[in-house]
């Protein structure tokens, strides 16, 4: 069994009596993709704000390679390669794809915000942000205008930028959201290839993209944990079909 990489142990996050958080005891381990699944008010993206520090929880602890991070800012949780996809998601539309990979190396240099160098300062970067683009099918689009991209390749640079910042672990948001079909079967393609080695920690609600590439998945109710498991055992759990009731139930029956 892989070492374990995230654990929280009763996180907590109430706002005002309303507690969106409830108890959740997660595991995430290493080299694993986990997908985080629910109705929508389930608590997901709470989560996923609690474990990148944009809130702070009520109360529990948030373990990261076993270290206590509970109360770590946001710019730490980052430097610990706890890479969020929307946190580089506002690709810069008017430069090109290369050069959108090629910001995200800068962070390793410690060179990020040193936008006064002059752009061959930076050509010593275009292997690697090349062959990141190859990772995600984008080589041939190194030079095109981010604004002229597809949203689903816009997407698959967003994972490459992603990549390029080194993750130990990568939490996408919905990275299917607002595709359509073809997209859709890109992306999963994408993220199941490029989770080699790595791990993934996402939210979707899409059931067919969980079906396909999920090792483990925790279903959320009303921010608490409802079931835990393979595709085949959250999808066959009752407790679990009648949280999602009606269209999203056949959506989880086909989904096999």
């Amino acid at each position: 069994m892989n070492p374990i990489l995230l654990q929280t142990h009763h996180l907590t996050k109430a706002f005002k009596g309303f507690t969106a958080v409830s108890n959740v005891n997660l595991t995430v381990r290493q080299g694993t993709i986990h997908a985080l699944i629910g109705p929508n008010g389930a608590g997901k993206t709470t989560c996923f704000n609690l474990l990148t520090k944009f809130l702070e929880p009520t109360s529990g602890t948030i373990l990261l390679g076993g270290e206590d991070i509970t109360h770590a800012k946001p710019a730490d949780i980052a430097r610990r390669g706890v890479i969020r996809s929307f946190q580089i998601s506002a690709v810069f539309p008017h430069l090109t794809v290369l050069e959108n990979v090629r910001l995200g190396l800068q962070r390793g240099l410690g060179s990020t915000y040193h936008f006064w160098k002059p752009e061959r300062s930076l050509r010593h970067l275009h292997g690697r942000a090349m062959e990141l683009l190859a990772e995600v099918g984008l080589e041939t689009f190194a030079d095109e205008v981010c604004v002229n991209l597809s949203y689903g390749r816009k997407r698959a640079l967003e994972i490459a930028t992603t990549l390029a910042m080194e993750p130990t672990l990568m939490l996408l948001d919905e990275p299917t959201q607002g595709m359509g079909h073809e997209d859709v079967d890109r992306v999963t393609a994408l993220i199941k290839r490029v989770a080699a080695g790595r791990t993934v920690l996402m939210v979707e609600h899409n059931m067919g993209v969980v079906s396909t590439i999920a090792d483990t998945i925790t279903v959320l109710q009303r921010g608490a944990v409802l079931a835990e498991g393979s595709y085949a055992e959250v999808s066959a759990n009752p407790l679990v079909l009648e949280a999602y009731m009606g269209s999203d139930v056949s959506e989880l029956e086909g989904a096999h």
